[in-house]
């Protein structure tokens, strides 16, 4: 803080601004970790879903319709 005890109206103005300066600052940097966070958490989805995608077809199964087709067994 600038200072304790303002002595006048422009003290006041000022130390209100620097402390509202402050908080937009830390403001601003919690919001950059937030999305800097978000856009590793959506790559890590993005990535788990291909390698998904990608067990589903070694192991024989399709996408139809956004529907999961389990191949079936012929017990004939």
């Amino acid at each position: 803080m600038v200072e304790t005890d303002p002595k006048t109206v422009q003290d006041l103005t000022t130390v209100v601004h620097t402390l509202l300066q402050q908080m937009q600052d830390k403001f601003q940097t919690m919001s950059d970790q937030i999305i800097g966070q978000n856009d590793d958490i959506n790559s890590l989805i993005d990535d788990l879903e291909k390698n998904i995608t990608d067990l589903m077809t070694q192991a024989g199964m399709e996408e139809i319709e956004g529907e999961n087709k389990i191949p079936t067994t012929s017990n004939s």
